[in-house]
């Protein structure tokens, strides 16, 4: 019960989301981002609610603080627009970073010198990353 009353949203929380622009989307709706849009703008331009965006921040928060070792979490963008927020939130978390392309093998072959076994990986485009994917799941 305590939990829920500090991790709920706060006024100052949704300021600073509105700040970032988060709720703001593209002109382009998925079908499975369709539960996920408030509403679209004249402009076309889809708004994002940002209560289920809170909602799923707070999951994912919690599935990152479930992993006892930082190190165990590797975060990857192989999009140039996500290599920067990947640094940044692995030098926050102790995470480790992969910014750039992927090296087939990283999760697989064990005679790689960059070989490791992530117990998380998070990824900021699954399409692009699909790679990093298919071998997390051998």
């Amino acid at each position: 019960m305590a939990a829920q009353k500090i991790l709920s949203t706060k006024e100052a929380d949704i300021q600073m989301m509105l700040a970032a622009e988060v709720h703001l989307g593209t002109k382009n709706c998925n079908f499975q981002m369709e539960r996920y849009v408030f509403k679209r703008r004249n402009d076309g331009i889809y708004i994002i609610n940002l209560g289920k965006t809170w909602e799923k921040l707070q999951m994912a928060a919690r599935v990152i603080v479930g992993i006892e070792n930082p190190q165990d979490i590797i975060v990857q963008s192989a999009r140039p627009y996500g290599q920067r927020a990947v640094l940044k939130f692995a030098q926050y978390t102790g995470a480790h970073a992969i910014a750039g392309r992927h090296t087939p093998g990283t999760f697989t072959n064990q005679l790689q010198t960059s070989f490791s076994e992530p117990r998380l990986l998070i990824l900021t485009d699954p399409r692009t990353d699909h790679q990093p994917i298919k071998e997390s799941a051998l």
